[in-house]
Protein backbone atom coordinates (compact mmCIF):
# COMPACT_ATOMS: atom_id res chain seq x y z
CA UNK A 1 0.00 0.00 0.00
CA UNK A 2 1.30 3.44 -0.95
CA UNK A 3 1.62 5.85 1.98
CA UNK A 4 1.04 9.49 1.05
CA UNK A 5 2.64 12.12 3.28
CA UNK A 6 0.41 15.10 4.04
CA UNK A 7 2.48 18.29 4.26
CA UNK A 8 -0.29 20.80 5.04
CA UNK A 9 -4.08 20.90 5.08
CA UNK A 10 -6.96 23.08 6.17
CA UNK A 11 -10.66 23.29 5.27
CA UNK A 12 -9.91 24.27 1.67
CA UNK A 13 -6.48 23.00 0.63
CA UNK A 14 -4.46 19.81 0.82
CA UNK A 15 -0.71 19.73 0.10
CA UNK A 16 0.79 16.25 -0.24
CA UNK A 17 4.01 14.65 -1.42
CA UNK A 18 3.65 12.49 -4.52
CA UNK A 19 6.06 9.55 -4.63
CA UNK A 20 8.10 9.01 -7.77
CA UNK A 21 6.60 6.61 -10.33
CA UNK A 22 3.00 7.14 -9.24
CA UNK A 23 0.50 8.74 -11.62
CA UNK A 24 -0.98 12.06 -10.46
CA UNK A 25 -4.38 11.35 -12.05
CA UNK A 26 -5.94 8.32 -13.77
CA UNK A 27 -4.23 7.07 -16.91
CA UNK A 28 -5.10 4.55 -19.59
CA UNK A 29 -6.14 0.97 -18.90
CA UNK A 30 -6.70 -0.85 -15.59
CA UNK A 31 -3.20 0.02 -14.32
CA UNK A 32 -3.97 3.71 -14.85
CA UNK A 33 -6.57 3.66 -12.08
CA UNK A 34 -3.80 3.44 -9.47
CA UNK A 35 -2.94 7.10 -9.00
CA UNK A 36 -2.49 9.76 -6.35
CA UNK A 37 -5.87 11.45 -6.83
CA UNK A 38 -7.74 8.12 -6.50
CA UNK A 39 -5.83 7.21 -3.34
CA UNK A 40 -6.60 10.58 -1.74
CA UNK A 41 -10.26 10.56 -2.79
CA UNK A 42 -10.80 7.42 -0.72
CA UNK A 43 -10.31 9.67 2.31
CA UNK A 44 -11.34 13.05 0.88
CA UNK A 45 -14.40 12.35 -1.27
CA UNK A 46 -14.81 15.91 -2.58
CA UNK A 47 -11.13 16.41 -3.44
CA UNK A 48 -10.49 18.26 -6.71
CA UNK A 49 -7.42 18.08 -8.95
CA UNK A 50 -5.65 21.39 -9.57
CA UNK A 51 -2.43 20.44 -11.37
CA UNK A 52 -0.25 17.44 -12.20
CA UNK A 53 3.29 16.15 -11.96
CA UNK A 54 4.91 13.71 -14.37
CA UNK A 55 4.64 10.13 -13.18
CA UNK A 56 8.42 9.88 -12.71
CA UNK A 57 8.65 13.16 -10.77
CA UNK A 58 8.27 13.22 -7.00
CA UNK A 59 7.25 16.09 -4.80
CA UNK A 60 4.69 18.62 -3.71
CA UNK A 61 1.17 18.76 -5.13
CA UNK A 62 -1.80 20.84 -4.01
CA UNK A 63 -5.43 19.69 -4.19
CA UNK A 64 -8.63 21.64 -3.58
CA UNK A 65 -11.23 20.35 -1.12
CA UNK A 66 -14.16 22.06 -2.83
CA UNK A 67 -15.16 23.51 -6.18
CA UNK A 68 -14.74 27.25 -5.33
CA UNK A 69 -11.20 26.57 -4.12
CA UNK A 70 -10.42 24.55 -7.24
CA UNK A 71 -11.64 27.41 -9.44
CA UNK A 72 -9.59 29.99 -7.52
CA UNK A 73 -6.37 27.96 -7.53
CA UNK A 74 -6.79 27.06 -11.21
CA UNK A 75 -7.01 30.78 -11.95
CA UNK A 76 -3.75 31.41 -10.09
CA UNK A 77 -2.00 28.72 -12.12
CA UNK A 78 -3.43 30.02 -15.40
CA UNK A 79 -2.38 33.59 -14.58
CA UNK A 80 1.09 32.38 -13.50
CA UNK A 81 0.64 33.67 -9.97
CA UNK A 82 1.88 30.40 -8.43
CA UNK A 83 5.64 30.22 -7.86
CA UNK A 84 7.05 26.72 -8.32
CA UNK A 85 10.54 25.48 -7.58
CA UNK A 86 12.11 22.11 -8.27
CA UNK A 87 15.36 20.42 -7.34
CA UNK A 88 17.08 18.31 -9.99
CA UNK A 89 20.40 16.57 -10.47
CA UNK A 90 21.69 16.89 -14.02
CA UNK A 91 24.55 15.41 -15.97
CA UNK A 92 27.76 17.42 -16.21
CA UNK A 93 28.95 20.63 -14.58
CA UNK A 94 26.98 23.89 -14.58
CA UNK A 95 28.89 26.81 -13.06
CA UNK A 96 26.51 29.74 -13.50
CA UNK A 97 22.83 30.58 -13.30
CA UNK A 98 20.90 31.07 -16.50
CA UNK A 99 17.68 30.44 -18.36
CA UNK A 100 16.28 28.32 -21.17
CA UNK A 101 13.68 30.00 -23.39
CA UNK A 102 12.66 27.38 -25.96
CA UNK A 103 9.12 26.72 -27.26
CA UNK A 104 7.77 23.19 -26.79
CA UNK A 105 5.30 21.00 -28.64
CA UNK A 106 4.15 17.39 -28.34
CA UNK A 107 6.31 14.97 -30.32
CA UNK A 108 3.25 13.17 -31.71
CA UNK A 109 4.96 10.10 -33.23
CA UNK A 110 6.78 9.58 -29.92
CA UNK A 111 4.15 10.51 -27.34
CA UNK A 112 4.29 11.34 -24.46
CA UNK A 113 7.62 12.93 -25.37
CA UNK A 114 7.83 16.64 -26.09
CA UNK A 115 10.26 18.52 -28.31
CA UNK A 116 11.51 22.00 -29.13
CA UNK A 117 9.69 23.56 -32.08
CA UNK A 118 10.39 27.19 -33.00
CA UNK A 119 7.58 27.27 -35.59
CA UNK A 120 4.61 25.88 -33.63
CA UNK A 121 5.80 25.37 -30.07
CA UNK A 122 4.30 27.15 -27.06
CA UNK A 123 6.50 29.61 -25.18
CA UNK A 124 8.36 27.86 -22.36
CA UNK A 125 10.76 29.53 -19.94
CA UNK A 126 12.89 27.99 -17.19
CA UNK A 127 15.44 29.63 -14.89
CA UNK A 128 18.14 27.52 -13.26
CA UNK A 129 20.66 28.02 -10.46
CA UNK A 130 23.49 25.60 -9.59
CA UNK A 131 23.62 24.46 -5.96
CA UNK A 132 26.46 21.94 -5.74
CA UNK A 133 28.71 19.97 -8.08
CA UNK A 134 29.45 16.28 -7.48
CA UNK A 135 32.84 15.49 -8.95
CA UNK A 136 32.47 11.76 -8.25
CA UNK A 137 29.79 11.26 -10.89
CA UNK A 138 30.11 14.56 -12.77
CA UNK A 139 26.67 15.91 -11.89
CA UNK A 140 25.20 19.22 -10.71
CA UNK A 141 22.36 19.77 -8.27
CA UNK A 142 20.15 22.58 -9.57
CA UNK A 143 17.31 24.78 -8.41
CA UNK A 144 14.83 24.99 -11.30
CA UNK A 145 12.26 27.78 -11.53
CA UNK A 146 9.76 27.23 -14.35
CA UNK A 147 7.83 30.33 -15.38
CA UNK A 148 5.52 28.33 -17.65
CA UNK A 149 4.01 24.90 -17.04
CA UNK A 150 4.45 22.84 -20.20
CA UNK A 151 4.48 19.06 -20.14
CA UNK A 152 8.02 17.73 -19.57
CA UNK A 153 9.28 21.33 -19.69
CA UNK A 154 12.13 20.96 -17.22
CA UNK A 155 13.23 17.65 -18.69
CA UNK A 156 13.35 18.90 -22.28
CA UNK A 157 14.96 22.21 -21.34
CA UNK A 158 17.75 20.50 -19.41
CA UNK A 159 18.34 18.11 -22.31
CA UNK A 160 18.45 21.07 -24.71
CA UNK A 161 20.99 22.74 -22.43
CA UNK A 162 23.19 19.66 -22.78
CA UNK A 163 22.66 18.57 -19.17
CA UNK A 164 19.91 15.95 -19.05
CA UNK A 165 18.35 15.08 -15.68
CA UNK A 166 19.82 11.88 -14.29
CA UNK A 167 17.60 8.81 -14.62
CA UNK A 168 15.43 10.35 -17.36
CA UNK A 169 14.22 7.48 -19.53
CA UNK A 170 12.89 9.83 -22.23
CA UNK A 171 15.54 12.49 -22.64
CA UNK A 172 18.84 11.34 -21.10
CA UNK A 173 21.55 9.52 -22.98
CA UNK A 174 22.66 6.11 -21.76
CA UNK A 175 25.32 7.45 -19.40
CA UNK A 176 23.06 10.01 -17.66
CA UNK A 177 20.17 7.56 -17.51
CA UNK A 178 22.27 4.88 -15.83
CA UNK A 179 23.54 7.25 -13.12
CA UNK A 180 20.24 6.98 -11.21
CA UNK A 181 17.56 4.34 -10.72
CA UNK A 182 14.89 7.08 -10.75
CA UNK A 183 14.37 10.48 -12.33
CA UNK A 184 16.16 12.96 -10.07
CA UNK A 185 13.52 15.68 -10.26
CA UNK A 186 11.52 16.78 -7.22
CA UNK A 187 8.82 19.45 -6.87
CA UNK A 188 10.24 21.25 -3.84
CA UNK A 189 8.08 24.32 -3.19
CA UNK A 190 4.76 25.93 -4.07
CA UNK A 191 3.95 29.52 -3.16
CA UNK A 192 0.41 30.80 -3.73
CA UNK A 193 -2.34 32.93 -2.22
CA UNK A 194 -4.87 31.18 -0.03
CA UNK A 195 -8.17 31.42 -1.94
CA UNK A 196 -10.20 32.25 1.19
CA UNK A 197 -7.91 34.24 3.50
CA UNK A 198 -5.68 35.82 0.86
CA UNK A 199 -2.64 34.86 2.96
CA UNK A 200 0.47 33.88 1.04
CA UNK A 201 1.33 30.22 1.57
CA UNK A 202 4.81 28.88 0.90
CA UNK A 203 4.85 25.10 1.34
CA UNK A 204 7.94 22.94 0.87
CA UNK A 205 8.67 19.24 0.52
CA UNK A 206 11.93 17.62 1.60
CA UNK A 207 14.05 16.40 -1.31
CA UNK A 208 14.55 12.61 -1.07
CA UNK A 209 17.84 12.49 -3.00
Amino acid sequence: MVVIDIIFEDDDLLFVEKPANLLSVPGKGPAGKHCLSAILQQRYETLKVVHRLDMATSGLMVFAKNHPTQKAINAQFEQRQVDKSYIAVVDGKIDASGSVDLPLITDWPNRPKQKVCHQQGRKSLTYYQPITYNEDNNSTRLLLLPKTGRSHQLRVHMMALGHAILGDEFYAGASAFEKSARLLLHAHNLTLSHPVTGQQLSISSEVPF
